[in-house]
């Protein structure tokens, strides 16, 4: 069988791109160090979370030097603390859940994004290394007031940091 040496060109071509895509999905799937989200934070009675230990009073805490938990609550339509106060130069966890509905979290110019999921709570750890007012926005569609759901995030220099969320 004879192939024409513009064929060949174009299999090599092809074969070469297949080869490629699937280099650059497997790269991103596993040698980025970009870590999904998964089941870690566990799960929660969604219809007793306001008696739950860490979630009863949505705060920020101190868990070690330079290190902070955030719990979170999200619901129709507002999260809780809607205003959230860290030090800059520390290391953020989020633990983030929905009594409602389903709801996203996203630190707007952070990779800080998840679900919500009412019955789960969603961790996400992140780095906050220079003072900055960032926005939290839901970016799941949650109900009629949707576009409305927004809280902020202050990371303030450490001397100024009080310990305290609103």
């Amino acid at each position: 069988m004879n192939i024409h040496t513009y064929e060949k060109i174009w299999l090599i071509g092809a074969l070469a791109l297949i080869v490629g895509f699937i280099a650059t999905v497997t790269y991103g799937a596993a040698g980025a160090g970009v870590a999904m989200v998964d089941e870690t934070g566990g799960t929660i009675d969604a219809n007793a979370v306001t008696d739950d230990e860490d979630f009863g009073e949505p705060r920020v805490e101190q868990v070690g030097e330079n290190e902070y938990d955030v719990y979170v609550i999200a619901q129709q339509f507002i999260f809780r603390p809607d205003t959230i106060v860290v030090p800059a130069n520390s290391t953020v966890t989020f633990h983030i859940t929905s009594i409602d509905v389903i709801h996203g979290f996203q630190v707007v110019g952070t990779n800080v994004n998840t679900m919500v999921v009412p019955g789960q709570v969603a961790e996400i750890t992140v780095e906050f290394d220079e003072p900055k007012e960032y926005g939290i926005l839901c970016n799941e569609y949650c109900g009629s007031g949707h576009h409305d759901m927004e809280g902020k995030l202050n990371v303030v220099p450490e001397d100024e940091y009080e310990g305290e969320s609103e």
